[in-house]
């Protein structure tokens, strides 16, 4: 029964004049690509709530930071094999239903978390949370491969990342605000709420494929199937180019999710900021971001021929520059960490499109693109996962309580992320032959 529920939409026959096609291809990619961009962006709110309240619950005497470390990290674990196992399946079924009850099971979870403390519950719900997040990036990549041409699809990727920003901006003002006027668990339920409006979204406007609609396919790889989608997967597994873009993207994404899991604690409780300051600083990074990721695409279609390589680099050197700015600058300066989170989140938005998916989608079939991603994804946040522990863990270990304060030590804090975002860059050059 759930196998027929999730199975790919049956081609119906070719409808109406060319004219008639086009204009219908049209209205369809434009919902698609808002949904799914607004779609993915409030599935990251449903996944970067407990980012918001951990300082809050810290305070509460509720739970440590290493047990939000392992919380965390649960999440993270089981989107990473999850990222692998259903960007493979993507490829194969109906992406509207898999993207929009995935939204939905993570809704479901983030409102059981507004209504308990425990945890056990806390890590069993977030790991669920995980894999169930990672139903909605390989439905919108595949999207991208079955609805637009290989000249369009730089560009849409681009814009499409900016989903990522969108739900961090949300989360870091909205659940914010929120949580310091209610409580943490108001942060939970507001996400749940979202997370329904959005399910509501993709299960409006977001469609399997052009077949399904009775219109021909877009790109010759759909058209002209020489080899098995299965074939065209094991080639991606064989690729050494997919593997190395892997581990780059792994050490970029422990330097991006120390800053969404662990910057705005940083900010409270090493530079003195408030809960709102502190959430609406992190939330400048993803507001930058949405430029950075926007633009990403479109910079490496019009002034790099396509090659991605080059902006890799560029961005990936920014990267270490607005994290060192970040970790190393004096206390409570606004308009200096107001910088770092500037130039982090153009940095990051960039490198998200680029290593986190787009590089890796250009080397692979356009029939295997769910695949690709899936590997990117594991190796990804398997590393952002290992982060969250060992951020977690770093910090309570370093922090001394002298007559009733506590004072924090971040020098291994730093060392670790800086150094991460170092190899990522070292790494990514080793793609150049191939992006």
């Amino acid at each position: 029964m759930l196998i027929n529920f999730f199975q790919k939409s049956k081609a119906i026959d070719i409808k109406g004049s060319v004219e008639t096609q086009k204009k219908y291809y049209k209205k369809l990619k434009w919902q698609i690509f808002i949904s799914a961009t607004l779609g993915y962006g409030l599935y990251y709110v449903c996944r970067l709530s407990l980012n918001v309240v951990k300082k809050p619950i810290v305070d509460t005497g509720l739970l440590t930071e290493s047990q939000l470390g392992i919380i965390g990290s649960s999440l993270f674990f089981t989107y990473a094999a999850g990222k692998l196992i259903n960007g493979f399946l993507a490829d194969h079924i109906n992406i509207q239903r898999f993207m929009s009850t995935g939204l939905l099971i993570s809704a479901l979870a983030n409102l059981i978390m507004g209504f308990t403390g425990s945890f056990f519950f806390f890590a069993i719900c977030w790991g669920v949370n995980g894999w169930v997040q990672s139903m909605g990036a390989p439905s919108s990549i595949v999207s991208l491969s079955r609805w637009y041409t290989d000249k369009e699809r730089g560009s849409f990727y681009g814009f499409w990342s900016t989903s990522h920003n969108i739900g961090e901006a949300l989360t870091y003002i909205l659940t914010a605000v929120v949580t310091s006027y209610f409580g943490w668990k108001w942060g939970f339920r507001t996400a749940a709420i979202t997370g329904v409006i959005g399910c509501l979204m993709i299960a409006l406007f977001f469609h399997d494929s052009p077949e399904s609609k009775g219109l021909p396919p877009v790109n010759k790889d759909f058209r002209k199937k020489k080899t098995s989608t299965w074939s065209e997967q094991k080639g991606v597994l064989k690729n050494p180019y997919i593997w190395i873009l892997a581990l780059s993207s792994a050490f970029m994404y422990i330097s991006r999710y120390a800053v969404n899991s662990w910057g705005p604690y940083y900010f409270e409780t090493a530079k003195g900021y408030s809960l709102t300051q502190a959430n609406t600083l992190v939330a400048i990074s993803a507001i930058s971001g949405i430029i950075g990721t926007a633009a990403s695409g479109y910079i490496s279609d019009t002034f790099f021929k396509g090659r991605r390589n080059k902006p890799a680099l560029i961005f990936g050197i920014m990267n270490v520059f607005a994290l060192a700015l970040f970790l190393l600058g004096p206390k409570n300066v606004w308009w200096l960490d107001t910088s770092s989170m500037v130039i982090f989140g153009l940095a990051i938005g960039a490198l998200i499109c680029y290593l986190g998916g787009l590089m890796a989608v250009d080397i692979a079939s356009k029939q295997a693109s769910g695949a690709a991603l899936g590997i990117i994804g594991i190796m990804s946040y398997a590393a952002a996962g290992i982060q969250d522990i060992a951020s977690g863990y770093l910090i309570e270990s370093n922090k001394l309580i002298v007559n009733g304060e506590t004072i924090y030590n971040f020098e291994t804090i730093t060392i670790f992320w800086i150094g991460a975002a170092i190899i990522s860059v070292v790494l990514a050059v080793f793609t150049w032959k191939k992006t």
